[in-house]
């Protein structure tokens, strides 16, 4: 669970905002809002608790590929067409998937990156190849691989792979259950997703709601 409101930093003794993030791999629009995230630790005395939530294509867009209607394709077409906007002004490339994809293990490889303290290097990897569609983030072998380049190799390969299995199956299944009751208590119902206090900012162009939100409590 992430029950915790604010922290306190060592070095300077401010309490930081805790400010929770929830977002999934498959997402593009979350891809689009790291970044900026993670410009707010530096902007303002808060830290991001990044939390996972399986986006669900399928309750979204009218289930299956093979079941989804003239609507809600057109709906998904606009959506990353959209995208593709926003990723044109800062030199990113989001391509759709060309399948539905189940991102649970690499949502569990990302509780696994927080832990060991290197989630900002594998989640900004993982994001860029996925939307490359250079990364299959159901594919085990692939995301221990991007998970070993991203973290601070301190362990062999073969020790690092076994001690994430070891995760993925055993204690990284309660975390991620942790993760899902957390996101049912704050409601959750879509990333990317901002929690401040209680208040939840949904969507990468409600960024600038959250800034100001920032700046009436630092006020």
């Amino acid at each position: 669970m992430f029950p915790i409101r604010c922290i306190r930093s060592y070095s300077t003794g401010r309490a930081r905002e805790i400010i929770k993030f929830y977002y999934d791999f498959k997402s593009p629009f979350t891809y689009l809002a790291l970044e900026p995230a993670l410009q707010l630790e530096k902007d303002y005395p808060v830290q991001i608790s990044f939390i996972p939530w399986r986006f669900r294509a399928e309750e979204t867009f009218g289930g299956t590929v093979e079941q989804r209607d003239k609507r809600n394709w057109d709906k998904i077409r606009y959506g990353y067409s959209e995208c593709r906007r926003f990723a044109n002004e800062r030199g990113l490339i989001i391509r759709g998937p060309q399948r539905i994809f189940d991102s649970s293990m690499s949502l569990i490889a990302g509780l696994y990156a927080d832990k060991h303290q290197f989630f900002h290097a594998f989640a900004s990897r993982t994001f860029e190849l996925f939307f490359k569609r250079q990364l299959n983030i159901e594919n085990m072998d692939e995301i221990i691989k991007l998970l070993y380049e991203t973290s601070k190799k301190d362990k062999t390969f073969e020790e690092f792979s076994q001690d994430f299995q070891n995760y993925l199956n055993n204690q990284g299944q309660q975390d991620y259950l942790n993760a899902e009751i957390d996101a049912e208590q704050d409601h959750v119902f879509g990333v990317p997703m901002f929690i401040i206090r209680g208040e939840p900012f949904w969507g990468y162009d409600r960024l600038s709601w959250v800034r100001k939100t920032l700046d009436s409590l630092n006020s």
